[in-house]
């Protein structure tokens, strides 16, 4: 333990592009690791990207088919022997939210079972430091990408709250594509004061204008959130914040929820065209509202807000037009029938890997072609708590 302080220690004073390079001095002292090297996942989620340059390593390899890629997936250390060689591949991974993988190269004759707890520690502690360091060094982000990206694809992923989080009450995570050229679907979350505020957005037009009409209406939400109103004013002031920039000639469309973390009860504000899908068991059924008016629409539109419950073991879909309004080369839309099957096939899969799970099966529901909209899915898994009454 006294070592680990040490390491966390140090971690808070190196400089923020120095972070892998204290940890590996660290570990080589403490641990006898040869070697270290970090990747991150990059906006895909289809590849992990190294930080900075290790001699004799891959500059990206894949998710789906790697030693590092199997500790990302399943959230667990993974063991690779080879000869002369022992890699321990670690999760980076921060309240829920899966940055990565840390793998330490150790001598064939390591003992690794008494090393686990304390390098799963470094590890949530590296994790917590590179957030902080991105506000001062672009290494990081930078790292995260295979390509490069659109600059509405810049302003939307800066706007994000992250990819995942994880509380005892819930479990959550959302995913963008094409995630180097999204532009006007978005997302964003926060817990405080116990109760989970959830938006989904999604802005009208494309490219650069879809991407400044998103900022807005999310700052906006942000600010009227931070002020201490209820959904339905959240709703009300972006509204008029939108309308005060665009006087009517562009809108956005956005679902307002707030979860009761002791109870489950949720109250909604449909502004718009995302939609919610829930299961509940095998039943998978779409959670309907009534339809008003997307922000920026009309000048001082007044939002109603509705009331629905979610119980422990219940999964919550969101999905912007751009998933449900997809159509098969037959004509039919996703949302019809697809997408109830694609919940139903993905029910044993942890949330974090629903959102991708799905828009590949939109994917091939499409035939195969490129989307003609940006596509958002976010999936949500309701523990609930202790005190949480059936419904």
């Amino acid at each position: 333990m006294h070592e680990i302080a040490e390491i966390e220690q140090a971690l808070r004073r190196a400089a923020p592009d120095r972070l892998v390079g204290v940890v590996e001095e660290a570990l080589r002292e403490h641990c006898g690791v040869l070697r270290v090297e970090l990747r991150l996942a990059d906006y895909g989620l289809r590849t992990l990207q190294l930080v900075g340059h290790v001699s004799g390593a891959d500059p990206s390899v894949p998710i789906h088919d790697s030693p590092q890629g199997r500790a990302f997936g399943a959230q667990e250390p993974h063991v690779a022997r080879e000869p002369g060689a022992l890699r321990l591949h670690l999760p980076v991974t921060v309240r829920g939210d899966r940055l990565g993988v840390l793998t330490a190269e150790l001598p064939v004759e390591a003992d690794l079972r008494p090393l686990l707890p304390g390098l799963a520690q470094v590890c949530e502690a590296l994790g917590h430091e590179i957030l902080v360091a991105e506000r001062d060094t672009d290494l990081y982000v930078l790292a995260r990408r295979a390509t490069r990206l659109t600059l509405a694809a810049e302003m939307q992923w800066q706007l994000l709250p992250g990819r995942s989080c994880a509380r005892p009450e819930f479990a959550l995570a959302a995913h963008l594509e094409p995630a180097y050229a999204i532009f006007g679907d978005n997302y964003d979350w926060s817990v405080s004061d116990g109760r989970l505020t959830l938006t989904v957005t999604n802005g009208m037009g494309e490219g650069i204008e879809a991407a400044l009409l998103t900022n807005l209406a999310i700052n906006a939400l942000r600010n009227a959130r931070r002020a201490g109103l209820p959904l339905p004013d959240q709703a009300a002031l972006a509204d008029q914040a939108v309308y005060a920039q665009y006087r009517g000639k562009a809108f956005v469309s956005v679902l307002l929820l707030c979860f009761d973390l002791a109870t489950g009860e949720v109250e909604a504000v449909d502004a718009g065209s995302p939609r919610l899908w829930r299961q509940r068991g095998q039943a998978v059924e779409a959670i309907g509202f009534e339809a008003q008016l997307p922000l920026g629409m009309f000048e001082d539109t007044v939002y109603v807000p509705e009331r629905f419950a979610v119980r422990p073991g219940d999964r919550l879909l969101f999905g912007s037009d751009g998933v449900y309004e997809a159509v098969s080369p037959a004509g039919e839309r996703y949302g019809d029938r697809a997408l109830a099957r694609a919940l139903r096939g993905t029910r044993l899969l942890p949330p974090t890997h629903v959102p991708q799970a799905v828009l590949r099966e939109l994917a091939v529901h499409h035939g195969g072609s490129p989307l003609e909209d940006d596509a958002l899915v976010v999936c949500l898994d309701w523990h609930g708590t202790v005190s949480t009454v059936a419904v």
